[in-house]
């Protein structure tokens, strides 16, 4: 989880091919209204984002059902949807991928072919609301190279207390 440009995709794709299990790109399940309102620089509203964290609540709910460990890149920028999500599945764990706005929106802006415009970037750190003292969430410095991410989740997820599917 965390703002646009901090790696989300990257690092649940190592995260994926490290431990196994199913990617759920949250960017697929956004409504077209929403892409359409990306696309034209209108930052998403709390009722924007309800359908589709309850999309994305559900496709985590089957994964668990059906005995998948889920591995979902998802915003989850306000601590309301990560317990919207967290509602219908045992355990589930967060990485906050932590990464400064300067550096976001360097990324954003070299991005090709995506929905979510630069202008948008400074909407993410408004709505942003750190998981700070949440139980199984676990922060890292989204500037590492995506494998150490990948490392590091791999070992904090090996622990007892961590295992969030």
């Amino acid at each position: 989880m965390g703002v646009a440009g901090c790696g989300k995709t990257s690092v649940a794709q190592a995260i994926v091919a490290r431990l196994g299990g199913r990617l759920i790109e949250g960017d697929a399940f956004h409504p077209q209204a929403n892409v359409d309102k990306m696309r034209q620089g209108i930052a998403l509203t709390d009722e924007d984002r309800a359908g589709w964290l309850d999309r994305l609540a559900l496709e985590l709910t089957h994964a668990e059902r059906g005995g998948e460990r889920a591995v979902l890149a998802c915003s989850a920028l306000k601590r309301r949807y990560r317990d919207r999500l967290r509602a219908g599945v045992t355990n589930l764990g967060f990485v906050f991928l932590d990464l400064p706005e300067h550096e976001a929106l360097k990324r954003v802006a070299q991005r090709i072919g995506h929905f979510m415009p630069g202008s948008l970037v400074a909407s993410q750190f408004a709505d942003l609301e750190p998981p700070t003292g949440e139980a199984l969430v676990l922060a890292v410095d989204a500037l590492l190279p995506v494998e150490a991410i990948a490392e590091q989740v791999a070992q904090w997820y090996a622990q007892p207390q961590a295992q969030a599917d």
